[in-house]
């Protein structure tokens, strides 16, 4: 190899072809070793070729210099309409303009492994790509160009969505036993036009179950209205439901319609109806008896040809008994009931939900995050989440925001979520004194944080490298 290096033993083979392209003119000139030279192009040409994966090289300035046939396959181009070309215009894949891989290699002069990013094919398909990247340098250390490979999973990523498909329904994602006996009936509720009482604890995604039913059933092409009941003051509430007609009061200079006229033909969502004034509740009471109602202000009523689905965090049996929710509107509107657990009754879905709000949040924010770490995943297994899926939705916003590369750790959730530091908790079998098991506690954290590179965390430890290799070995960390 002469006195080029190469930073990752997997791009051997693709280093010996970008060095003889580099070395062509060199040989030439030299008749005596043309034969052979111009054989060990040829030669590595052929190997290159026969291999499954994407493979091409760059020079300093991100031009590409030599691609094979399975890159070729994968992006949809010929070599010689790649060759030349910067490796943007071909790969064109998620991260090239924010956090493009070979140029974090040649910038850092550090390997990047096995990320996972879509690309866009020429001819307008998206493929999933797994991608590694290497910078080579010469005898002085300057940089000469960068080697990458991809791997195509579109066939992996499309059988995994199809079995996520079975825990998946409208955009509501479990594998929970009571959930998914839910899902079952939803086609079956969708159907009619029965009023729907939707009971679970806030962020348990009460709205999601609501427009499941309005997108499955006969009125999914007319509106859907959402109204927070508890969000509104109670002097406003009535106007807003039904509206009001010109001279209602002083500032109604024109007829304002409610959101009831809004959802005409379609289904109007009562969120937190527990909150709705007793007053209020008579009216909503002939909306469901009589189906009509009656704008502020107006001397006759409007027919209500809308579907009502309201939803409720408390008791309402509880509230009767107080005298704070008329019994009579509480039977009108518990004609079909869906019970919806609380997070920690359905731990079995923090998973899927943590990978679906990554793949969420890569979309929104241009990312590439694979995962969590196996501390995190632990961390938010064992958490009881008093904001339900609402409340996991966004630790892992707040993390994808901070995440700066594919595996979401520990530092990277909201402080709470981790206070390691301040409250320490120590195996009461852990043999070591309390101090030796801070000590411990803090290399594994660094360690984590340097994502197993020993020579940063030793640095970051003001620790001679031996000296870590010997903590490690004396608290059983190799």
């Amino acid at each position: 190899m002469g006195p080029y290096k190469v930073a990752n033993v997997q791009h051997f083979i693709v280093l010996i072809i970008f060095v003889m392209q580099l070395k062509r003119s060199r040989t030439l000139m030299n008749k005596r070793k043309e034969p052979k030279k111009r054989f060990e192009i040829k030669h590595t040409d052929i190997i290159l070729d026969s291999i499954t994966d994407g493979v091409f090289t760059v020079d300093e300035n991100m031009v590409i210099t030599y691609i094979n046939k399975a890159a070729e396959k994968i992006t949809g181009l010929s070599r010689e309409q790649a060759i030349g070309e910067y490796c943007f215009e071909v790969l064109r894949s998620n991260i090239c303009e924010k956090s493009c891989a070979l140029k974090c290699s040649l910038e850092t002069g550090k390997n990047v492994v096995d990320r996972r990013v879509n690309i866009l094919r020429e001819d307008g398909r998206e493929l999933y790509v797994s991608i590694s990247t290497s910078p080579l340098t010469d005898e002085n250390g300057k940089f000469i160009g960068g080697v990458e490979t991809f791997r195509d999973l579109t066939q992996i990523e499309e059988l995994k969505k199809e079995i996520n498909k079975s825990y998946t329904y409208e955009d509501i994602v479990s594998k929970n036993q009571l959930i998914l006996k839910v899902f079952d009936t939803l086609p079956i509720i969708s159907q009619s036009d029965s009023t729907v009482l939707i009971q679970g604890p806030s962020g348990s995604g009460k709205e999601l179950f609501a427009r499941a039913i309005h997108s499955l059933s006969n009125r999914k092409k007319q509106p859907f209205i959402a109204v927070n009941c508890g969000a509104l003051p109670d002097t406003l509430l009535e106007s807003e439901l039904f509206g009001y007609v010109k001279g209602a009061f002083t500032d109604a200079k024109k007829d304002k319609p409610g959101r009831f006229a809004l959802a005409k033909g379609g289904s109007i969502f009562l969120d937190e109806v527990e909150s709705l004034p007793l007053s209020t509740q008579v009216k909503l009471l002939r909306v469901l008896q009589e189906k009509e109602f009656e704008p502020l202000g107006a001397t006759a009523s409007v027919k209500a040809d809308v579907r009502v689905i309201a939803a409720t965090k408390e008791e309402l049996i509880n509230l009767i008994k107080k005298e704070k929710f008329r019994d009579d509107l509480f039977y009108r509107l518990n004609v079909v009931k869906i019970e919806l657990p609380p997070l920690v009754r359905r731990r079995d879905d923090i998973p899927i939900l943590i990978s679906h709000f990554i793949d969420k949040f890569n979309k929104r924010m241009g990312k590439a995050i694979e995962d969590v770490s196996k501390d995190v995943m632990n961390i938010l297994m064992d958490y009881d989440y008093p904001g339900n899926v609402r409340e996991l939705e966004n630790i892992i916003e707040h993390a994808s925001v901070m995440c700066q590369s594919t595996r979401i750790r520990t530092s990277h959730l909201p402080p709470e979520l981790t206070p390691k530091k301040q409250k320490m908790i120590i195996d009461e079998k852990e043999s070591h004194p309390p101090i030796q098991a801070f000590e411990k506690q803090l290399i594994q954290e660094t360690l984590e944080k340097h994502n197993g590179n020993k020579i940063l965390a030793a640095k970051d430890l003001g620790l001679h490298r031996s000296t870590l290799w010997r903590k490690m070995r004396k608290y059983g960390l190799i």
